[in-house]
């Protein structure tokens, strides 16, 4: 045997829900440059838990029972209130996915049926529990679901308390369709693996959440912000990234592990960055990312990932810089639910080998000869 670093470049299943192919990305074959253009986030969901596109009735059937679901427990409101002040967001995300899971009452049922209506209820309850969670941090009182409105229109007013500009609206549905799902990577990969042992479905989603969390998936976005907080103003840009060339540093939100040719998702995000700096009035961190994507292009040919444009797009919503990988979470909520019922319906328990590099047949010492 030998070992894959990282697994990388290991088939490790096989899947229907989403595809990478060059620089293309497909949900159930249907390319995301077309879905990103004319889609709600709810067809997507849609699409990746039955492999179609729902008609009109179909839609608006699915997004009135997703409106529906949206609730989330007082105990849980209560269990959020006692978090310690400054608590990392998504460690409170993971906590109250767990607690929400004790108020499920098919949370122990592995059933097609009832894995398929848990579904549902996560990928509604988590916008609430992250708004929950933000207006409490904050010495304000959760607002409850207006169940009249599509899901991105719903958080960012449960989030911020008003009615949010349609432009607004349809930047972050936008956000939500391009973060729903990519193929194996490392919190899918996680989610997969913990439901593999027929454990429940919650357990799925903490084991994804812990796995978002960690920097090397998840955060990017938070990173970017950070990096253009950090330089401040459009004059600083050139000074600012050539010490990053000088010191063969990074540039947060550039190139892709899986994507050589530019990831598809960015385009549509810089689009959205435009429009909502020119709706703010505050267009410096629109044009910071403008000039810092195309130096760095022209100087070491990397391109931007999905991550490089949301940043100025979730900022521009209001939303805070560590609630991005929250926000991750309730898009890919999506896929998470959507792989994991593939996995149960297709179980092996997921158990690699590892290449062994330690010792090899080494004299046991008893203890009085030591």
């Amino acid at each position: 045997m030998t070992a894959s670093k990282g697994l990388e470049g290991i088939i490790a299943a096989q899947s229907s829900v989403s595809s990478i192919v060059g620089a293309t990305l497909t949900y159930r074959g249907y390319n995301i440059d077309d879905l990103a253009t004319d889609s709600e986030f709810e067809e997507i969901v849609y699409l990746l838990w039955y492999d179609k596109l729902p008609t009109a009735e179909e839609l608006a059937a699915f997004k009135k029972e997703l409106a529906s679901l949206s609730g989330i427990p007082e105990e849980v409101i209560d269990s959020i209130k006692q978090f310690p002040k400054g608590v990392n967001s998504m460690a409170a995300l993971r906590t109250a996915v767990s607690t929400l899971s004790l108020f499920d009452p098919e949370a122990q049922d592995l059933s097609d049926e009832a894995n398929q209506r848990k579904a549902k209820r996560l990928i509604s309850q988590i916008p609430t529990v992250i708004a929950a969670f933000h207006r409490i941090r904050n010495g304000l009182e959760p607002i409850k679901p207006d169940q009249s409105v599509g899901l991105a229109e719903n958080f960012l007013y449960m989030l911020n308390g008003e009615k949010p500009e349609s432009v607004s609206v349809e930047a972050f549905n936008k956000a939500l369709v391009l973060h729903a799902d990519h193929e194996f990577n490392a919190s899918t990969f996680a989610s997969r693996v913990t439901v593999a042992t027929l454990t429940d479905m919650h357990s799925g989603i903490v084991s994804a959440i812990g796995t978002l969390k960690g920097p090397l998936h998840g955060g990017a976005n938070e990173r970017v912000m950070a990096m253009l907080e950090e330089i401040g103003d459009l004059d600083k840009v050139d000074a600012y990234l050539e010490e990053k060339f000088e010191n063969k540093e990074k540039i947060m939100g550039i190139g892709h592990r899986v994507y050589k040719q530019g990831d598809p998702r960015a385009k549509h995000l810089k689009e959205m960055s435009r429009q909502l700096a020119d709706l703010t009035g505050e267009k410096k961190w629109y044009e910071m990312s403008i000039k810092i994507n195309d130096i760095v292009t022209k100087q070491i040919g990397l391109l931007p990932n999905v991550d490089f444009y949301s940043a100025s797009v979730y900022t521009y919503l209001g939303i805070p810089r560590d609630l991005f990988t929250p926000i991750f979470a309730i898009s890919r909520t999506s896929g998470w639910t959507a792989h994991m019922i593939e996995q149960y319906r297709n179980n092996r328990l997921i158990r690699p080998r590892a290449e062994y590099t330690g010792y090899t047949s080494r004299d046991f010492v008893p203890m009085n000869q030591r």
